[in-house]
């Protein structure tokens, strides 16, 4: 079916900018066309020819392939006789409503030419056939035309942007799940790796301590002691693990990224909006891991004296820089930033973001994410 939103039952057109109203006036007018010719057999083939063209455009909504081309050329050929012999051109706006929801590119140009063409021409004789009846109608004729002409256009695009929309819906819902299940593999892996070690380290220590209990007490005493303590480390690391799950909020860390560069003796100026608004927690996990790393490599590495910190959140993307008076990215330092570099770029390849690093008058470091799944309220 060319047109997936529209029912057979449709035979009104909608989202056209024309009132309801306007289009039963459309359908109701070739009635009066068809009586004013006053002739019997004039009467029964007009009447004739609107019975068949509401069922061939009932016939174009319901049908495929070929039975569609079929269907839209006899409503193109009543519209040129109804135009000609009766001068009612009106059809010719529902025809062009239909060719504006044909989807395929090459098919919507071929009719759609085709229609305009065979309107104006139809309209051309008509003048010269009817003319009384179409200069009585006049503004509505121009109407009409402009209607074959724009409506196709104007209906031929909005679906357009709504199917690429519904796309890019498609792949922001995709991209969330991609996201849940990543982190759901990052959780798991992070589990195996917290409590995999230390639980087969408690089994271990507990069978050798139930074989000593009998021969070497003391010894079994210890590995106890050690089981215990395993254990306790384990909790907290879970404890811990369980805490960075839940997000760390930028706000925050800037505190803390305050009093420690105050520590190390490093002016700190912070610009921009810290309390981020409508932002994924992921997103702003990431934010504040990369911070994190960037005032260690300023503290550790810089040899600065001041440190500037400017975050920045647009529809578009979140955006932060780190920028210190420091003697920059040098050969001697750079195999000590690289593990932290490389740890930031890990990060925001999970997020689609981007790591931009200059050394100019000091270090220059820019975060940038895209705003790829934008938040409703």
């Amino acid at each position: 079916m060319e047109n997936k939103r529209q029912n057979w039952y449709h035979i009104i057109p909608k989202n056209t900018g024309l009132s309801a109203y306007v289009w039963v006036i459309f359908c109701i007018l070739p009635l009066y066309f068809v009586f004013k010719t006053a002739s019997t057999a004039g009467i029964i083939f007009g009447i004739m020819m609107v019975v068949l063209f509401f069922t061939a455009y009932r016939l174009s909504f319901l049908s495929s392939g070929w039975t569609v081309h079929v269907a839209l050329s006899v409503e193109m050929a009543i519209s040129i006789i109804m135009t000609i012999l009766l001068g009612y051109v009106y059809f010719s706006l529902f025809l062009a409503f239909y060719i504006g929801n044909i989807q395929e590119k090459r098919r919507f140009i071929t009719f759609y030419t085709t229609h305009l063409v065979t309107t104006v021409i139809a309209v051309g004789i008509g003048f010269f056939i009817q003319r009384d009846i179409l200069l009585s109608q006049w503004p509505f004729i121009i109407f009409s035309i402009l209607g074959v002409i724009l409506l196709p256009l104007n209906m031929y695009s909005r679906n357009k942007r709504e199917r690429l929309e519904e796309e890019l819906k498609a792949a922001r819902e995709k991209i969330s799940q991609l996201m849940v299940l990543e982190e759901r593999q990052r959780i798991a892996r992070d589990l195996h790796d917290t409590l995999g070690q230390k639980l087969s380290l408690i089994g271990l220590k507990s069978d050798l301590a139930k074989r000593l209990i009998t021969k070497k007490p003391e010894q079994a005493i210890e590995e106890i002691a050690d089981v215990q303590q395993t254990a306790r480390i384990a909790l907290k690391e879970v404890r811990e693990m369980v805490y960075n799950m839940k997000g760390e909020k930028l706000q925050e860390e800037l505190i803390r990224v305050k009093q420690l560069l105050k520590a190390a003796q490093i002016s700190c100026e912070i610009e921009g909006d810290v309390t981020l608004t409508n932002t994924p927690l992921l997103v702003e996990n990431t934010l504040v891991m990369c911070l994190k790393e960037a005032i260690t490599n300023v503290v550790k590495h810089s040899q600065a004296t001041s440190c500037k910190i400017r975050i920045n959140h647009s529809p578009e993307q979140w955006l932060m820089r780190v920028e210190d008076d420091g003697v920059g990215i040098t050969k001697k330092n750079i195999s000590l930033r690289n593990n932290g570099i490389q740890g930031m770029r890990e990060r925001l390849e999970f997020v689609n973001g981007s790591l931009k690093i200059a050394s100019i008058h000091g270090t220059q470091l820019t975060i940038q994410i895209p705003n790829v799944i934008k938040q409703s309220d």
